[in-house]
């Protein structure tokens, strides 16, 4: 069997529709675009969202919750992480973080949750502390700055 005898995909090199070209072509006069009306004249677009008289979508959904404006998004860390990723008596702040990958960005706020143990004693800088991981880090040796 050689490439030239086998069979096209038939529709995928088929030519585009010609409209406005003659009535013999079937799409000829109006084009495809009916008679008169909005949408048989030039420049007729609607914008999206747009369901002409019914009510859209977006104002027949329920609205739901309320987002605060000072609202605080910490990046959450883990003692546990915090365990594997650096030695004994270590500075632990945002720079160390984001260079050990625990958070992706430099920008935010970071919070150290008592997920995990903690075994060896760090000095941790962060912007907000749980009281439970405060207390494994007291507990460990080290010490809480907040930032």
């Amino acid at each position: 069997m050689r490439m030239e005898t086998l069979p096209g995909d038939r529709g995928k090199r088929q030519k585009p529709i010609r409209k406005g070209r003659g009535r013999g072509t079937g799409k000829g006069q109006t084009a495809g675009r009916g008679t008169k009306g909005f949408h048989a004249r030039t420049g007729s677009n609607t914008r999206p969202g747009d369901e002409g008289g019914q009510m859209p979508l977006a104002r027949r959904l329920p609205k739901r919750g309320f987002t605060q404006p000072d609202h605080i998004v910490y990046c959450p860390v883990n003692l546990g992480d915090l365990d594997k990723r650096f030695e004994a008596g270590a500075e632990v702040g945002p720079e160390a973080l984001l260079a050990a990958r625990l958070v992706r960005r430099k920008r935010g706020q970071i919070k150290i949750l008592a997920a995990g143990e903690l075994t060896k004693p760090l000095r941790v800088r962060a912007h907000a502390f749980s009281a439970s991981a405060r207390r494994k880090i007291l507990e460990a040796g080290g010490s809480c700055e907040t930032l």
